[in-house]
């Protein structure tokens, strides 16, 4: 059965700018269950996830503060939210949310998290709307409990997952994967174990020939018993933020490669929405949702 991590926790006390992209996390849902890609028990609500596996990735001092509500006014420039009590405790639901997809990813194969992929916390920091990585976390927890042994994060968010580079740059277990936009958001890039950088306005032929090429080869070199896969669709043609030029049908044919891959390769994968900034929230929605019916075509 395809398990879904749900937060329930909210922030729709957010300004205006910021609630348009919260959006999607409200309306997926619905909208997998009103086209009968799921149904409610596929649904799980996430649980807080736990210091000590937080603590295992984020320094102490900044944990402190950010549970404190004490972070710097530029600290909380480069986070991008102003801070709030409720906005670090949806953050520490959605890491608990990606730890038990990771559970249920072993049992069945696949787990996705409706939120997560808070792929730009650094260990000592947050940036571009990330506080905790959930992502790296994950990592973490299935190498401490033995769960795995290699750890291959897939980022194909159009922004480099400059956080997750900076907290495994000397962890020879864990393989990141980027593959982003070379002009876009972070401008100072961190060193993944793999980065592809693409030019502006890169179409779906050439993305999914790199893709194809680099993953595969990833696969076979470092030989992961788990995948984290960041599955932003932020690199839709339609983004605001994106600067890519991928149609909905190059991003559904983008997710078939990776989920199909881990099948074939039986490998465990958590899925984690990542970004998506087009104007109209039907193009987010649409080309979340096939990301799904792909998942239960494939592994159901």
């Amino acid at each position: 059965m395809l398990k879904i991590a749900f937060s329930e926790i909210y922030a729709h006390h957010l300004p205006e700018k910021h609630r348009f992209p919260m959006l999607k996390y409200d309306l997926l849902p619905k909208q997998l269950m009103h086209e009968g890609v799921v149904a409610q028990e596929n649904f799980f609500l996430s649980k807080n996830a736990l210091e000590k596996d937080i603590l295992e990735v984020h320094n102490v001092h900044y944990w402190d503060r950010l549970i404190q509500l004490r972070l710097s006014s530029s600290e909380i420039r480069l986070i991008g939210f102003p801070l709030s009590q409720l906005l670090v405790e949806r953050e520490i639901n959605i890491v608990g949310g990606t730890l038990q997809c990771i559970d249920y990813a072993l049992i069945y194969g696949i787990s996705f998290n409706i939120a997560g992929g808070t792929h730009h916390a650094f260990s000592d920091h947050g940036e571009g709307f990330c506080m905790l990585n959930d992502q790296a976390i994950g990592a973490n927890y299935l190498l401490r409990n033995k769960k795995a042994s290699r750890v291959l994060i897939v980022d194909l968010d159009v922004h480099q997952g400059n956080g997750t580079a900076e907290i495994f740059k000397k962890n020879p277990r864990v393989f990141t994967f980027s593959m982003h936009g070379a002009k876009n958001y972070p401008i100072r890039k961190e060193q993944s174990d793999l980065d592809i950088g693409l030019k502006d306005g890169c179409k779906d032929e050439t993305y999914l020939s790199l893709l194809s090429h680099h993953l595969n080869k990833v696969i076979q070199d470092f030989n992961p018993d788990f995948i984290l896969y960041q599955a932003g669709v932020d690199v839709l043609d339609t983004d605001e933020l994106g600067r890519l030029g991928l149609t909905k049908i190059g991003c559904k044919r983008r997710d078939h490669y990776v989920l199909e891959l881990a099948h074939c390769q039986k490998i465990p994968i958590v899925v984690c929405m990542g970004g998506g900034y087009s104007s109209k929230i039907k193009d987010i929605i649409e080309a979340h949702t096939n990301t799904f019916k792909l998942a239960q075509q494939i592994f159901f």
